[in-house]
């Protein structure tokens, strides 16, 4: 590994950030798909890697190097958190700030190469903010068609003295045939509390009382304020610098996939989308270029084998941020 394992950091009692030691790094190691095998497969069935030999796997391999090695059109759904255009260091790999021709060139680079692997009635969400979203729309537009931005509010970061600070993200919505694609809002509701409860002859209009509060089921919007980025008390965190929650994903994957479909993401990061995908009854498949951080996101894989809780997320309804005890 070309950094210090994470638990060797001193950490309060109460952290509760997933880290490896060094005697489990073998086991995870082993359970990882590597850019030598993947290449193996793929030599010999042909050109690609069977299908089969890559689901449920975390391809530890650079993007570039692997992407063509993948079948075409086996991903129900892709959701992708690239590196924005910021100066950003992933444990030893730094991402550099670049001009907005430069980074449009770095998107050509390998978005139309990701967009193959879609399925024909696919959908595919990728991840920006305000400085990147330009160059991300123009690179989605040129190979599907955009049917929404959602933008995130992202209350985690530092204040800016200079200029306001950046509390939102974006995320582009599109899908391969406009007339023909999954979505079940059904699945995406969010459950909110009641201020002013309105009755009609003395009954809940459109709301219902509990013993937790008075709460309503309402449809999603394309702006999400219920999201919370995970920290050291979450038992979902990791030290990667911008590990997306699994409650965000969740709704993605709720919304645009069904049981037993495949969700991909080519820059898997400490593994929020296959493990979301696995807590929620999908297949993943996902590709991450840092060792340490794919050998955590398959810890977290592991770990969900036994524990398919999403904090957020329960009784099959998104709950607004705290109005869940």
């Amino acid at each position: 590994m070309d950094s210090k394992i994470t638990s060797e950091k001193v950490r309060a009692q109460r952290n509760r950030t997933i880290t490896l030691s060094q005697a489990e790094i073998p086991d995870l190691k082993s359970q990882l798909l590597t850019l030598d095998q993947l290449q193996n497969l793929a030599a010999v069935s042909g050109l690609k890697a069977p299908l089969e030999s890559i689901i449920n796997r975390t391809i530890n391999a650079d993007l570039l190097k692997a992407i063509d090695l993948l079948p075409d059109q086996f991903a129900d759904l892709i959701i992708i958190d690239p590196p924005y255009n910021l100066t950003k260091n992933f444990n030893g790999t730094t991402f550099n700030a670049r001009s907005e021709d430069a980074y449009d060139q770095y998107l050509a680079t390998w978005f139309p190469k990701v967009c193959l692997k879609l399925k024909p009635t696919g959908s595919l969400y990728i991840c920006g903010d305000w400085k990147c979203t330009s160059s991300l729309q123009r690179a989605v537009e040129k190979e599907l068609t955009i049917l929404n931005r959602i933008t995130w509010q992202r209350e985690k970061g530092r204040g800016a003295k200079s200029n306001w600070k950046n509390g939102m993200e974006d995320i582009w919505y599109a899908v391969k045939n406009p007339d023909d694609y999954y979505f079940n809002v059904e699945a995406v509701k969010i459950k909110r509390k009641v201020i002013a409860p309105y009755k009609v002859d003395g009954k809940p209009k459109d709301w219902e009382e509990s013993e937790e509060g008075n709460f309503r089921l309402t449809y999603p919007s394309n702006f999400w304020d219920d999201i919370s980025i995970p920290f050291w008390s979450m038992p979902e965190n990791t030290d990667h610098p911008t590990q997306k929650p699994e409650k965000l994903y969740a709704k993605l994957i709720l919304a645009s996939s069904k049981e037993n479909d495949i969700v991909f993401d080519p820059f898997l990061g400490s593994g929020t989308a296959s493990v979301t995908a696995k807590k929620l009854g999908r297949r993943f498949v996902g590709i991450e270029l840092n060792e340490e951080y794919s050998l955590l996101a398959q810890k977290r894989l592991n770990k969900a084998e036994s524990d398919k809780t999403i904090q957020g997320y329960s009784d099959g309804v998104f709950w607004e941020r705290n109005a869940k005890n």
